[in-house]
């Protein structure tokens, strides 16, 4: 039966260019993303700690427009880091924290709609702050899935390239980077010709 080789690639990995355009503008995008909003939300939580809020007050206080307690601070402060360490990083690592932190900000904000005026609203949500949780998790993922997905991506994209992997530039004998052998199937229709068994008539 005629076989046909199966070879089966590791996914690659997506690596930015800074000397191709389309890269460096995807960069760019990513790394003021989370600049502009990773620099607000350390502001807002250092000028919070600075209010000396309590940490668990349902009441709070006001930030830059904002209410805000302890833990909220904090909180900020910590986002606040991680999305400038991903500006510094840039590149996938810059999307992919946008894109993760704007998904929890809209979750955040429809949770703590639901516990405005309430006994358990630990982080002293107003509805200003429920407002600014889903525009900033909309902007988020915006930054974050600019260029990365959809289905009109262009050739020189690096997420296109790295799912679309050119043959002409992979090594000889990538299957077997992994040691696995390239598996062998059964061409559907396809009989290997056998000698006829029969006797001369």
């Amino acid at each position: 039966m005629a076989t046909h080789p199966v070879h089966t690639r590791p996914r690659r990995q997506i690596r930015f260019d800074e000397h191709l355009p389309v890269d460096h503008r995807l960069n760019t995008v990513y790394r003021v993303g989370a600049g502009l909003i990773g620099a607000f939300l350390l502001a807002f939580g250092i000028l919070g700690v600075m209010d000396e809020i309590g940490f668990f007050s349902t009441g709070g206080d006001r930030v830059i427009g904002l209410n805000t307690n302890g833990t909220l601070s904090v909180l900020s402060i910590v986002v606040g880091v991680i999305l400038l360490a991903g500006m510094v990083i840039g590149g996938n690592v810059a999307s992919t924290l946008n894109m993760v932190f704007g998904v929890l900000f809209l979750l955040n904000g429809f949770l703590n709609l639901g516990l405005l005026d309430g006994d358990y609203n630990f982080l002293a949500f107003k509805i200003q702050n429920v407002l600014f949780s889903f525009v900033v998790g909309l902007l988020l993922m915006t930054f974050g899935m600019y260029g990365r997905v959809g289905s009109t991506l262009p050739p020189d994209n690096p997420y296109y390239r790295a799912r679309h992997p050119d043959p002409a530039t992979e090594p000889p004998g990538r299957e077997h980077a992994t040691g696995t052998p390239p598996v062998t199937m059964p061409l559907p229709g396809k009989e290997k010709d056998r000698p006829d068994r029969r006797g001369p008539g």
